[in-house]
Formats: C-alpha cells, structure tokens, sequence
C-alpha cells in the first residue's frame, strides 16, 4: 500500500508575526529549523524511498533535515509552492483586513477572495497532480515523503479526495511541520489515515498562508 506524507514546512518569522507569505520566498527560523529536524527524526522511521519538496526555501530547507537523515536526494516541483496571495503577500493579516476589506470577508467565509489571489480550484487542481505524480516515485508499497505548505497541502489532499471546500472546512490549519498521512487502497483509492501529526509544539497555530 503506497503511503503520502504530505508535510507542512517550519515555523518562519512571518508565520509568527501573521505574516502573509504565499509565493514570497522566506526562510525558516531558528524554530523552524528545530521542528524540522525533530519531525524528521520522526518520519525517517517511516523509511520513504522519496523525498519531493516545493521549490521555496522554508520546504526545500525543511526537506533537507528528512534528507541528511536517509540519505534521500530532493526532487523539487514548483507546483507544490504555496497558493499565490498576489497583493496580500508581506501584509499581516490585519493590514489585509483593512486594505482589503471585501476580499478578506471573502477569504474569511471561505469563498474565492477574487482579485489577483489564486483561486482555491486552481491551486487544488495544481497540488493534487504534483501530489499524484510524487506519489508515482514510490516502490511497490512504500512512501513517499512531500514538504510543501499550509493551504497547499490542505487544498491539494482535499482535491486528490474529491472533498468540497465546505468539508475542508472543518479542518484545521496544520501546525508548522506537521502532517498529512494518505495511503492508496487498490478499492478505495486515496485515504487519510492521520492528521496534523508531527513534534509536540507549544506554539499557537499560524495561519496557513
């Protein structure tokens, strides 16, 4: 049974300041580069045959811990980036919510924002197939280990699963290194079998952008 792991990258300064990252390319943090090595000396003992990672530094570097670790090389595909936030990207979400008082309703009710922010379809639509064919890497029953982002990675899971945005609603933001178990069953197709799993962290959660 194949196994995806799709893996939320570390804490960065902007997460903790509410930030709003989207396709900006910032680094982790020292906390971040923390929970990346923590939650790789968790997910080395899933034994993944293959590592692919979004091209931005904070995945890429958190990637790198899982890598040193199984001597894994790291295929990288842009599709995996973060939703586009376009004019949103450098603001907190507070500045956002006064620059941008329509389209930040909008993000809030969990409609498409509109503007020059990806909408959830495409963004969906582009995850699941970096998803799909990161998947393909894997041995006959193995796993394959995917670093990417928040909203990416819940967009993406919920397009490979055919859920519609009102049901990934009623999950919450994956914490910072934390992750998404899938596993394909020849019947069922694609499951999730966890989560949100990763370190313990004491941290409140930052939003997914």
């Amino acid at each position: 049974m194949t196994r995806l792991i799709v893996w939320r990258h570390g804490n960065t300064d902007w997460n903790a300041g509410n930030r709003v990252q989207g396709q900006t390319d910032v680094s982790l943090n020292d906390l971040g580069r923390q929970q990346a090595v923590d939650a790789a000396e968790l997910l080395v003992k899933l034994k993944p045959g293959a590592i692919v990672s979004s091209d931005l530094r904070r995945s890429a570097d958190t990637a790198a811990a899982l890598a040193a670790l199984t001597g894994l090389s790291i295929s990288y595909d842009k599709r995996l980036r973060e939703r586009y936030f376009g004019a949103w990207q450098g603001y907190t979400m507070t500045e956002v919510a006064q620059l941008f008082p329509d389209q930040h309703a909008r993000w809030q009710a969990g409609q498409e924002v509109g503007g020059d922010v990806e909408s959830l379809d495409e963004l969906g639509r582009r995850v699941s197939d970096a998803l799909l064919d990161a998947a393909a890497l894997a041995p006959p029953g193995g796993t394959v280990v995917v670093a990417t982002h928040g909203a990416a990675a819940r967009q993406g899971v919920g397009h490979l699963l055919g859920w519609p945005i009102e049901q990934l609603r009623t999950l919450r933001a994956l914490q910072n290194c934390h992750w998404i178990e899938l596993t394909l069953d020849d019947k069922r197709g694609w499951q999730v079998a966890a989560y949100n799993v990763g370190p313990f962290s004491e941290r409140p959660v930052p939003p997914p952008v």
